[in-house]
């Protein structure tokens, strides 16, 4: 019973090694959009074996980083400016609501968390991508999660990981680096611990619109 169980342990481990692993790549590039992603290459490439992957894969299409092409294959998502501006929309009216509600709802303990995710963020803009990325998005969600909507919290937050690719993408622009994001950052948390609603979902969405303005510039429908 305690080898069934074993087995059993290692083969989520294994899983969920593999989907990390390929969700990373795809978030970042290393395996691009729309990409045929074939069960031997990925586990040589993972070191695995091939159902592990194979379940990897089928849970990042409920992520929607991947598509299934037919009954067996799998594409990484791919990634076009249409793509990119539904998400972008869907970010803005969602995320308008959940900082409304957040801020409605507001009391010291939600003002501290903020000033300390985005403290946190401020200090790993100095690491590596990876562990920005992540205190990044610490700080995005910390600014919803206020809003008593559990359900909108969790939409908002998928948003945010397909929006991710494309914000890589964006950063590659030869004038992306021009733009001042800290300071985007600053006024964000500044308005909302102000609980000026109107203020904070205006920089937020500015945030969001102008990463979309640089990416646009050089993404094809």
């Amino acid at each position: 019973m305690n080898m069934i169980d074993d087995t059993g342990v290692k083969e989520t481990s294994a899983t969920r090694t593999a989907y990390v692993s390929l969700r990373e790549m795809i978030l970042t590039g290393a395996l691009p959009a729309g990409q045929k992603l074939k069960i031997e290459q990925l586990r040589g490439l993972l070191n695995t074996g091939a159902s592990p992957v194979r379940e990897a894969l089928s849970l990042l299409t409920s992520d929607m980083l991947v598509e299934r092409i037919d009954q067996r294959g799998f594409r990484a998502a791919p990634a076009n400016k249409a793509n990119f501006e539904e998400i972008l929309a869907l970010r803005c009216t969602l995320e308008d609501l959940a900082l409304r509600q957040s801020i409605a709802n507001a009391d010291a303990d939600w003002e501290e968390r903020l000033v300390l995710t985005h403290h946190h963020m401020k200090k790993a803009a100095q690491q590596e991508a990876a562990i920005f990325e992540e205190a990044h998005k610490t700080f995005h969600m910390a600014l919803l999660a206020n809003s008593g909507s559990p359900m909108l919290e969790k939409f908002c937050a998928q948003l945010y990981d397909l929006n991710i690719r494309y914000r890589y993408l964006a950063a590659k622009s030869s004038i992306y680096p021009g733009r001042d994001v800290p300071a985007e950052h600053e006024e964000i948390l500044d308005a909302a611990v102000k609980r000026d609603a109107d203020r904070a979902s205006a920089k937020l969405l500015s945030h969001y619109r102008l990463t979309g303005e640089y990416l646009s510039r050089d993404m094809q429908n």
